[in-house]
């Protein structure tokens, strides 16, 4: 990228040019590296066009979207409806942030920094539709997620085969859940979006939640249409809690990552798992360092509050037969799983010589005949592009994915994979069906059941295979 524009990372961008990669591999995920990893980006935002809800919602929601508003004093403040209002900071972003900013409207612009990063693959969630679920109207939310999922799969659904966009389901209603699930998995998506809370908003013991059996129905129909779930952070309840010093980082940390925990738990400690076997779900943005100890937390208050522990299951929560075995920290080794198609929902393969050349081309083509203004979302302008989709084919699969696609790699949390792993073997010394026969120490492929994702940052992990 650096390359490519010109652009000199100033110090608060430097750490991205250190990953993904870790002293003593000896592959990387470098695009140059000729035994690259296959890299899947798992958590990727795309950016929607403006006023793309107010210009396709009926007009008696058009005063409850968010909005810009302007106080006496010449402030400027984001309200959002079941949201705090925030205060907009003028800023004049440079360099780096720029492009960043300006970078992931267009499908073929992402192409390129697919090309650029060394990314094989990537799962596209919302960006302004992250405040979609941020209501308890369950119509009105519904309708904004028909909107997202219609965009979506009008703008990245010819490009699906490697740049998958994730359906939105509001869950305040489970009727209309079920009634989005089933329209979009027609359509062609290959993961759905819950929120982390089924009910927007902070806890309350009086709205219902993923563990109770009155959500049996949506997974049922989830499971029937063979949809993978995902749960993005700060999609249950409004994460900016802490104001002041430090805000942004205890925000983050302990009100926008942390919260995933929950959906997690209810899947796993609520007997959802033992009815529904062939569910698969994956947590976003949230990475992976937390996994062993909320694994160890939940057998701990198995057995130690039994007294009050319903349903009683048929193993522990962390048991291989219910997480390794349906849920979201299965681990596996070997390019096979790609191979196999085992990697949902992406079943992408890593991309053979001529792919990337094909891709390469493409590139090529799209920056000779546009300029560096970035085309607007939707638009598919370049005569290769405009090839392809009378063909009914999507565009080669690229390469390469980039940071100013909004995008970063991490690996990360090594050390806390190694250790699950070993838990794994300790239990399992022969490696079972967990595929587990070495050194946990070695190990840097992984697999989540549903996705491949983890990792830590605001925009894109990518998993190693």
């Amino acid at each position: 990228m650096i390359e490519e524009t010109n652009v000199t990372i100033d110090e608060p961008n430097r750490w991205r040019l250190d990953t993904p990669g870790h002293v003593g591999w000896k592959r990387s995920a470098r695009p140059d590296d000729p035994e690259k990893y296959v890299m899947i980006s798992a958590d990727c935002h795309c950016n929607e066009p403006n006023g793309l809800w107010h210009k396709r919602l009926p007009d008696k929601y058009q005063n409850r979207l968010p909005r810009i508003e302007v106080d006496a004093s010449g402030v400027k403040w984001l309200v959002s409806e079941g949201m705090q209002r925030s205060r907009l900071l003028d800023s004049h972003l440079e360099g780096e942030d720029h492009i960043r900013n300006k970078a992931g409207y267009d499908p073929l612009d992402r192409i390129k920094d697919h090309r650029r990063d060394g990314v094989d693959a990537e799962i596209i969630f919302p960006n302004k539709g992250l405040s979609m679920w941020a209501t308890n109207d369950a119509e009105f939310g519904s309708a904004q997620c028909r909107v997202w999922n219609d965009w979506a799969w009008e703008t990245f659904g010819p490009y699906n085969d490697f740049m998958s966009p994730m359906a939105a389901i509001m869950t305040a209603d489970i009727d209309l859940a079920i009634a989005e699930i089933k329209r979009v998995a027609q359509v062609g998506f290959r993961g759905i979006a819950l929120p982390c809370k089924p009910i927007w908003g902070a806890h309350d013991a009086r709205h219902p939640n993923y563990n109770m059996a009155l959500f049996d129905p949506m997974w049922a129909v989830i499971q029937d249409c063979d949809l993978p779930i995902t749960f993005h952070i700060s999609t249950g309840r409004d994460p900016r809690a802490a104001r002041k010093d430090g805000g942004a980082i205890i925000n983050y940390a302990a009100h926008a990552l942390s919260p995933t925990i929950e959906p997690i738990s209810c899947m796993c400690a609520s007997g959802v798992l033992e009815r529904f076997q062939k569910l698969r779900f994956a947590a976003i943005e949230c990475g992976i360092g937390w996994v062993p100890w909320a694994l160890d937390a939940m057998d701990e208050a198995y057995r130690k509050h039994h007294l009050w522990a319903f349903p009683k299951l048929k193993q522990l929560p962390s048991e291989r037969e219910v997480i390794l075995a349906y849920g979201f920290a299965q681990i596996g080794f070997g390019r096979q799983l790609l191979e196999n198609g085992l990697l949902n929902p992406t079943y992408v393969k890593a991309p053979t010589d001529a792919r990337r050349q094909e891709a390469q081309q493409h590139a090529d083509e799209r920056a000779e005949q546009q300029s560096c203004q970035p085309a607007h979302v939707g638009q598919t302008t370049s005569s290769a592009s405009a090839k392809w989709h009378a063909e009914g084919k999507p565009p080669p699969r690229s390469t390469r994915a980039g940071s100013s696609s909004m995008h970063f790699c991490c690996c990360s949390a090594l050390s806390s994979l190694a250790n699950f792993q070993q838990r794994v073997l300790n239990r399992h010394p022969d490696g079972g069906s967990t595929g587990l026969g070495r050194s946990p120490r070695r190990t840097i492929r992984l697999r989540w059941r549903a996705l491949a994702g983890s990792g830590m940052g605001t925009a894109d992990k990518r998993a190693c295979v």
